[in-house]
């Protein structure tokens, strides 16, 4: 059976992630929709993820970076809660007074435009599984190997079109790798072909 045989729903991790799942949504013939997670970057190197939030209160702490950026807990604190707040933002933002798309008992596939430490993937799992997910495939088109590895053992599936090495950053990887606007996520889930 192929994916799309099974009526998933693809949830961007925005912004980036955005335009990758809508061209996914429209090849599964499936309804898109956000889901909602933010990285925790170490203070002094804050493109550095020691964690993430998502929707619904998860939260995941890598503590072997945190150990090795010597990264305090009331440090961890401030982080989480102001990205915490632009996390209640961008959910306010780009869904409004809209419910998020169901996906209690439905294959959830989850989608950014690349993956580097798996941080934010591994929150926006465990919100797709709270919120009723009977599997779970996270997608992507450029991700470091090992990271894939490590996915696969939160997901039920990852595909990945491409794993460089060596990986530094998903930004190379792109002809062209601007920032996605909140106006284009927000035209992208109404369904504009382009933002």
């Amino acid at each position: 059976m192929s994916l799309r045989d099974e009526h998933p729903v693809v949830l961007a991790l925005p912004r980036g992630g955005v335009p990758v799942a809508a061209e996914v949504a429209h090849a599964l013939d499936a309804p898109l929709d956000v889901l909602v997670v933010r990285k925790l970057g170490v203070p002094t190197q804050p493109e550095l993820g020691m964690g993430a939030i998502g929707e619904g209160g998860v939260r995941v702490v890598d503590p072997d970076i945190v150990r090795q950026a010597g990264v305090r807990p009331a440090q961890i604190a401030a982080v989480e809660a102001r990205e915490r707040e632009e996390l209640d933002r961008r959910v306010a933002r780009y869904r409004g007074a809209r419910p998020m798309v169901p996906v209690r008992g439905r294959v959830v596939v989850i989608v950014d435009d690349g993956i580097a430490t798996g941080g934010t993937a591994r929150a926006a799992v465990q919100v797709a599984r709270l919120l009723g997910a009977t599997r779970v495939v996270l997608a992507a088109p450029v991700a470091p190997l090992d990271t894939v590895h490590e996915l696969i053992e939160v997901a039920d599936a990852v595909v990945v079109v491409s794993t460089p090495s060596p990986f530094y950053a998903i930004g190379p990887w792109y002809d062209e790798f601007t920032q996605t606007t909140d106006d284009e996520v927000r035209a992208l889930l109404r369904g504009e072909a382009s933002a």
